[in-house]
């Protein structure tokens, strides 16, 4: 990473999808507005924004590097999905799954990217079998620490047992700011409201998040039936109890629905971050809303920056915009705008 031991800033080019599925952006234009921000870092979906994907051509390859030179940016993250259910009848083999993760590492080596994050739903023998192809390739495995899941936990210590077995340094953690949320998203809200929810609801709802928050939540813990795991991580945290309390004033199904998406969104101490450092390859800086004074109105910037500094962590922070879902049944996006200011705050939280 360029800037020595200083954390450095990324933007993940999924920020950008509304501009990109209108047409405004195209992958050079995405990479443009990134480094207009000051960043350094290029996140990449490979599968969304390389037309030739999965075959990488020469004339790709040439228009990559030399837009790397171009922006003065570095690839530092390869999005990459594990798509096992690719036939009607069966799910893949784990042969077929190693392959493809083969084939994902592979691309991300020859672009240049020093990491390849992989969701959770990987199953933890296609990242164990992929391991020796990745060190070959000197690029990291990265499994998204993404609500509701979480850094200790027993979720996570599944996967840390394995690494520890294992000894392996290429297999490891990136954690999602969506871990980081003090308070429900403002524009959530406010989408609430478009949808017909009732203050009363909503206050409801809200408490019982702040109730979450201030009690600590009870973390999810590893199965391998992820449905399993995340209904009874609801169950844990006063699902039942809120549907109850909503019922009791016959909520509607937007206002239910909202109560819902509620739980995508977890409270961790940032210290977990200082406790599995030597784990973690590169973070996804997850944000919402950042209102003019560069504030990101659910996740506190600079609490959670400062965990990193405190880790002593020298990768990325690349800046994840998801908002717009947000927005766009009713209002403009500006994602060139969020990300701007996302990055301005990250800045102040690293520089300052």
């Amino acid at each position: 990473m360029s800037g020595g031991d200083k954390i450095g800033r990324s933007v993940s080019l999924y920020s950008y999808q509304q501009e990109y599925y209108e047409g405004k952006l195209d992958l050079e234009g995405c990479i443009r507005e990134t480094a207009k921000t000051g960043a350094t870092g290029i996140e990449l979906l490979a599968e969304q924004m390389i037309d030739s994907f999965p075959v990488i051509t020469p004339e790709f390859k040439e228009k990559w590097f030399g837009w790397m030179e171009k922006y003065h940016t570095e690839p530092t993250c390869y999005d990459a999905f594990l798509e096992n259910h690719i036939y009607d009848n069966r799910t893949c083999t784990l042969r077929e799954q190693i392959d493809m993760m083969k084939r994902d590492l592979r691309i991300a080596g020859e672009l240049g990217f020093k990491t390849l994050r992989t969701l959770v739903s990987t199953p933890m023998e296609v990242i164990e079998g992929s391991i020796p192809f990745a060190e070959e390739q000197d690029v990291k495995i990265c499994i998204e620490v993404h609500s509701p899941f979480s850094l200790n936990s027993g979720w996570a210590d599944g996967y840390m047992e394995m690494i520890l077995r294992t000894g392996t340094k290429y297999f490891g953690f990136m954690p999602d700011f969506g871990i980081f949320c003090r308070h429900i998203p403002d524009i959530l809200t406010e989408q609430a409201r478009r949808n017909g929810c009732r203050e009363e609801a909503i206050k409801i709802v809200e408490d019982a998040f702040e109730n979450r928050v201030t009690k600590g939540f009870t973390k999810i813990k590893y199965d391998l039936d992820l449905g399993k795991a995340h209904g009874d991580y609801m169950k844990a945290n006063g699902m039942p109890q809120l549907m109850d309390a909503l019922e009791k004033i016959h909520a509607t199904p937007a206002e239910m629905a909202y109560a819902g998406s509620t739980f995508d969104y977890t409270w961790c101490d940032p210290e977990d971050i200082v406790d599995n450092i030597p784990y973690i390859y590169h973070t996804h800086a997850k944000f919402y809303n950042v209102n003019e004074n560069y504030e990101e109105t659910s996740i506190p910037i600079r609490q959670v920056v400062e965990a990193y500094k405190k880790a002593g962590y020298h990768g990325y922070l690349s800046s994840e915009y998801e908002g717009n879902r947000m927005l766009n049944d009713a209002l403009e996006v500006d994602s060139i705008e969020q990300v701007r200011r996302h990055q301005e705050a990250l800045r102040r939280a690293i520089e300052e």
